[in-house]
């Protein structure tokens, strides 16, 4: 099973840019598909979630407004684009999935068990 998360790299604030995470290996229908990130000296942040069937999504309070995550089932893949970019996005993106009964969506890293190997995304000023 693998997630190969894509579409990092370097951009100019307000800049945007659009990060997809491709699975293999099992389908992740009825899975939560998520990202998270983690810059450097800093711990693991929840960025964004979306539950099995797309109808719900979560964010992070840093990236409202400004990230969508959207999931195609049918190819297996999940996406955020990414707007409005800050100097404060910059860090390591991880793609993840959590296995769920429900169409509910999950936040907590510990949820997830299958993660990606991350992608480096970096905004200058």
């Amino acid at each position: 099973v693998q997630l190969q998360a894509s579409g990092g790299g370097v951009v100019q604030a307000g800049g945007s840019l659009r990060l997809s995470c491709a699975a293999s290996g099992r389908s992740f229908v009825t899975y939560v598909l998520g990202w998270f990130r983690q810059a450097p000296g800093k711990e693991r942040e929840f960025v964004s979630a979306v539950s099995r069937s797309g109808a719900d999504t979560a964010y992070g309070d840093s990236v409202k407004g400004r990230f969508t995550i959207s999931r195609d089932t049918a190819k297996n893949t999940v996406s955020l684009q990414m707007d409005s970019l800050e100097p404060e996005d910059t860090a390591v993106y991880y793609c993840a999935a959590a296995p769920i009964l429900d169409d509910a969506v999950l936040t907590k890293a510990f949820f997830f068990d299958y993660w990606g190997q991350g992608t480096q995304v970096t905004v200058s000023s």
